[in-house]
Order: structure tokens, then C-alpha cells, then sequence
């Protein structure tokens, strides 16, 4: 992962991922292969996602932090127990921050 994402970066996400609904969840197991394995092919296709995040052995901050550290993205949000991530795609990039 890059540099941390700027304030005015995350306020831009958050406004793009506002209508976003969720595409991957986090469930009981916690983040595991199949979820990071889920989680990059949706930001591979999508570049911004929103994950819901369950009850699990981690808590919602640790949940998220660790499924943007294995995907290498950028935790832009987490508001509840949703999470936003932002990863850019190395080829035709929708969004630029």
C-alpha cells in the first residue's frame, strides 16, 4: 500500500461509495482466504466497494483493517459495520484520487 489517503481523498470516496451496496461479507470465520480472495476480484472489478462486516472473532475494526491490509487497499470508511475500500486498478482506472 501507498501512502495513506488525504482527508479531502477520503471525503471524495465516501461521497463516490455513498449509493454503493454491499459485495462482500465478512461473517462469523472472520476475514478469511475466500473473503480476501472475494474482496481483491471485487476491487479489481469495481476499484470502490463497500463489506459488511458481522459478528466474528475480531471486531469490526480489526476486521476491517486486516482485509485491507491483505487486499492492499486503502480503508477509506468504516461507518458501523460497513466498511468502504478503495483500491485503484493498475489499467483503466475509473477514479483517481
Amino acid at each position: 500500500m501507498t501512502t495513506p489517503l488525504t482527508g479531502k481523498q477520503r471525503r471524495k470516496l465516501r461521497a463516490l461509495g455513498h449509493h454503493l451496496t454491499a459485495v462482500v461479507q465478512v461473517g462469523q470465520a472472520g476475514v478469511t482466504d475466500a473473503v480476501v480472495k472475494a474482496a481483491l476480484q471485487a476491487l479489481e472489478d469495481h476499484e470502490l466497494i463497500k463489506v459488511k462486516i458481522l459478528e466474528g472473532p475480531a471486531d469490526r475494526h480489526e476486521a476491517s483493517e486486516q482485509l485491507a491490509t491483505q487486499t492492499g487497499a486503502h480503508l477509506a470508511q468504516l461507518l458501523g459495520r460497513t466498511a468502504l475500500l478503495y483500491k485503484q486498478r493498475k489499467k483503466n482506472s475509473k477514479i483517481s484520487v
